[in-house]
């Protein structure tokens, strides 16, 4: 069973998980608002090079070397959801306030992922994509180790069933609409919970992109999701849905040597 862990920084809190050991790795908490990311890259490993993104809800996932082609016009930062690092010292950031994120290692590579998976990112498949991307530079599935940070619980993210049926389509892309609802309503852990107002259901993200990982071959002992709903803990971390600004928190993780790479 994977541990999560409280640790601390100059007495600012930060959430760590034992699937991402030996990584250097932090879900950081609202408290660190407003240290940008090359700021708490210095948490993490100081010498690690900093990159992050301009993020749009879509399933863009760049390398470093890629950054650069994706700027927009007068922009200085790229228009993704996604990094994957190609050497190692590098460190990846992606912000949330109530979306998922996701932080992948390899265990073989030393080689890692960050990624933003709201539930537009989620229904364009934005981490199997991810994880296509790392296969093509050398990972394998049995490697890879995937921790989902604090995220808005389904029991209280209330969507209308349009949207429950768009993310539900990227589990059963060749379902009618209604079979979508009632096939995952019918799972042991549903992603999709019951809601007392008409046309709508209570989502649970983190679930949708658990089943997109078993989907593609990769065991439940490789997962690790946070006990923390970002809504639910207001003590620790910003929810749009819940304060309506426009306030996140960063995470972030760093490439290591292993294996010769």
């Amino acid at each position: 069973m994977h541990t999560w862990q409280w640790r601390e920084w100059q007495g600012l809190p930060y959430l760590t998980c034992s699937i991402l050991t030996p990584w250097s790795h932090g879900f950081f908490t609202q408290q660190f608002w407003p240290l940008p990311p090359h700021e708490l890259t210095r948490v993490l490993q100081p010498q690690a090079s900093t990159y992050r993104l301009k993020q749009v809800h879509g399933n863009v996932v760049l390398t470093p070397q890629e950054v650069d082609q994706y700027l927009d016009f007068g922009d200085e930062l790229a228009l993704a959801d996604g990094l994957i690092t190609q050497e190692a010292q590098q460190a990846v950031w992606v912000a949330s306030a109530d979306c998922t994120p996701v932080l992948i290692a390899d265990a073989k590579t030393g080689k890692v992922a960050a990624l933003h998976a709201g539930w537009r990112g989620t229904a364009a498949r934005i981490v199997p994509k991810a994880i296509e991307k790392m296969l093509s530079h050398g990972s394998r599935l049995e490697d890879l180790r995937i921790a989902m940070g604090p995220a808005i619980a389904g029991e209280v993210y209330q969507v209308s069933v349009e949207v429950a049926i768009q993310i539900g389509s990227s589990i059963l892309p060749d379902h009618e609409t209604e079979e979508i609802v009632t096939t995952l309503q019918s799972l042991s852990d549903s992603p999709f919970l019951p809601d007392a107002e008409p046309g709508k259901i209570r989502l649970d993200v983190r679930r949708i992109n658990v089943l997109q990982l078993e989907e593609l071959g990769i065991n439940s002992t490789q997962i690790a999701v946070a006990p923390y709903c970002t809504y639910q803990c207001p003590e620790h971390f910003f929810s749009y849905r819940r304060q309506r600004e426009k306030k996140v928190q960063w995470s972030g993780i760093v490439s290591v040597e292993l294996d010769g790479n």
